[in-house]
């Protein structure tokens, strides 16, 4: 990975890295270095998303009762909608992948959510949870805003959440 590829990457996400061994690690898939990858930044990142989308489906959404919150919560932090945002990032571009890379069994969509992951645990333990937040709202904005119920009867007991 170039220093050139990080700072074409930090222009996309529209965040510079003070730290740029964080971004760097946070790219680097287990396959190309087996104990110094993105795996724990992936952890940490988990956890800091679900808390800034937490936060802000409370403020959006101030009127749901918690059961629906949790519907939609579990429908903006998953590996889907992950995956989406890390192809809209074109973030496999920039994934530092081993040799042995081809004979993961992972796919594509478990790869670019977990980097996703692993670049807001990289963000936060960078510039801490403002940054974070800011990439979160900036990326997730529009599925946090377009997530609604789908009753499937005349009761309006809920079935999923589209995004």
């Amino acid at each position: 990975m170039t220093k050139k590829n990080l700072k074409e990457l930090e222009l996309i996400i529209k965040y510079n890295f003070k730290n740029k061994h964080l971004l760097h690690k946070a790219l680097t898939h287990k396959s190309y270095d087996n104990k110094n990858n993105n795996e724990k930044l992936e952890f940490l990142g988990d956890r800091v998303l679900g808390f800034i989308v937490s936060k802000e489906i409370i403020k959006v959404y101030p009127n749901d009762e918690e059961g629906a919150l949790d519907k939609k919560y579990a429908n903006l932090v998953n590996k889907s909608t992950c995956y989406k945002i890390g192809k809209f990032l074109n973030i496999k571009k920039y994934i530092i992948f081993g040799e042995n890379y081809r004979s993961q069994k992972k796919s594509d969509q478990k790869i670019i959510s977990d980097t996703i992951e692993a670049l807001i645990g990289a963000i936060f333990q960078d510039q801490g949870l403002k940054e974070a937040e800011k990439f979160v709202i900036k990326n997730w904005k529009k599925y946090i805003y377009n997530s609604e119920l789908t009753p499937i009867d005349s009761k309006s007991k809920l079935q999923e959440y589209s995004l």
